[in-house]
């Protein structure tokens, strides 16, 4: 059945559904066969920007969408008289979302060149302009402006890159007593890339099944400097927004009628969840939160 996968995610951690769920637009008409183009980039084709648009908000790629950066981005104390460096800025709803309600100048920087494009366009078309910028970054040479950025929040940037360039630019790159807000996946354990689940979580997500460990982060960070005020695991807080983003989805689409070509990149999605998911729950992935805040603060 083709929302056999969709169904097992929602039936994956039943007791994390503590709310109901938002309202999400994600009729067919959000995901129109014209727009799926699977070869258009390597890492974010059309297909799949546009499902994980259609379930976390336009520009968002993670569960959660605007509600949770504005969760991860409220102790920072942000305001107009700030400027913010958003490492990970995907397809530029975070940056949009942060500009908008907190009136912060926000420079994002994204490696991957189809969503810088995608989201200037859009901040074009927002009227934001300069406050939402995203730029071009490569993470194996990472450079930013130096003591330029009051605060820092990097969002899953460490897709197969050694933590210590990126921590080490990002430090160079705050004023004095800045604060960082760094969130990524890490495994305790390294991974086996010949498990199946590894492989088809790796192999869904396009990236590498080399991960850092919680250690190696919050280790790196006080090297540099950084006074490590936190180190959270949100992983269940992921899961619950991933789910609460599923079952809207899966509600949405069981009363229309998508076609075999919509339902193959929702479930491919579906799927990469699932691998998620089991692999959280066995306690190979895990989803961290760091705040800190750098020297001479």
């Amino acid at each position: 059945m083709p929302f056999d996968s969709m169904r097992n995610l929602l039936g994956w951690r039943a007791p994390l559904l503590e709310a109901s769920p938002p309202a999400v637009d994600l009729m067919p008409s959000r995901i129109s066969d014209a727009a799926l183009a699977e070869d258009d980039d390597p890492i974010w084709p059309s297909a799949r920007i546009s499902v994980a648009e259609a379930l976390w908000g336009e520009g968002f790629l993670f569960p959660g969408g605007g509600e949770e950066v504005l969760r991860l981005a409220t102790p920072l104390g942000l305001s107009a008289a700030l400027r913010l460096l958003l490492i990970g800025a995907g397809g530029g709803g975070a940056s949009r979302r942060i500009a908008e309600e907190l009136g912060v100048r926000v420079t994002g920087y994204e490696a991957n060149a189809r969503l810088v494009g995608l989201a200037n366009e859009r901040s074009r078309q927002a009227g934001l302009g300069r406050c939402a910028r995203v730029e071009p970054w490569d993470p194996l040479a990472p450079k930013f402006p130096p003591r330029y950025f009051h605060h820092c929040m990097a969002i899953e940037v460490l897709r197969g890159a050694r933590p210590e360039p990126l921590l080490a630019a990002a430090s160079k790159a705050l004023k004095p007593g800045g604060q960082l807000l760094l969130l990524q996946t890490v495994s305790d354990l390294p991974l086996d890339p010949a498990n199946p689940m590894v492989a088809t979580w790796a192999k869904l997500d396009r990236r590498s099944a080399e991960l850092p460990t919680e250690l190696a982060i919050t280790s790196v960070l006080r090297r540099l400097g950084f006074d490590v005020r936190i180190v959270e695991d949100v992983s269940r807080r992921e899961m619950q927004n991933a789910i609460q983003g599923w079952r809207a989805a899966v509600q949405a689409m069981a009363g229309a009628r998508p076609t075999l070509r919509q339902l193959a990149v929702v479930v491919r999605e579906a799927e990469l969840w699932l691998a998620r998911f089991h692999l959280m729950r066995a306690g190979r992935l895990r989803l961290v939160r760091w705040h800190a805040i750098a020297a001479g603060g």
